[in-house]
């Protein structure tokens, strides 16, 4: 029922387009599907949940305002791609907002730093340390890893291994 629903027409492909933008998020800032998970699944149900809870005129209060601010972000972000010569000047790009508000990279470097990933002491599994980007780039000058743009397909790595065999 899903394929039929989602699937005959590109136009309706939504939760492909939003899977992929969800993905890149995600290969770019590792902490971003943690972060999904518990908003979308723990915070943001327990609020509305409470909501419910204190009254009906409550849940509509809040509700509405926080959907109208959404609509409004998703309307804007289309008008910008498609057709941003109705837009005021203002509203063209996102910058009259503070850095905060339409970058992840200043909130990448906070989570970073606050589990302790970029402290004083090299940990050798981010990529900001320069001593663990000097100790990689030497592996990878020698030949020893092998590069990541190959993992995408694993028929790669045997076609690799043939040919080292056949030249060794």
């Amino acid at each position: 029922m899903g394929i039929l629903l989602w699937y005959p027409f590109p136009i309706q492909r939504v939760p492909i387009r939003l899977a992929r933008g969800l993905g890149n998020m995600t290969a770019e800032y590792r902490w971003f599907a943690a972060f999904y998970l518990i908003i979308f699944f723990l915070v943001m149900p327990i609020s509305i949940f409470g909501l419910s809870l204190a009254g009906r005129q409550v849940l509509v209060g809040v509700g509405i305002p926080l959907m109208v601010i959404v609509l409004f972000a998703i309307i804007v972000n289309m008008m910008q791609k498609k057709c941003p010569r109705f837009l005021p000047t203002v509203l063209h790009t996102w910058d009259f907002l503070p850095k905060p508000l339409r970058s992840l990279a200043i909130w990448d470097h906070v989570v970073t730093v606050s589990l302790g990933f970029c402290g004083n002491r090299c940990c050798c599994c981010c990529k900001c340390c320069s001593c663990c980007n000097k100790e990689k780039d030497e592996k990878v000058a020698k030949g020893s890893v092998k590069s990541l743009q190959m993992y995408a397909n694993p028929a790669m790595t045997k076609d690799e291994d043939v040919v080292n065999s056949t030249y060794l």
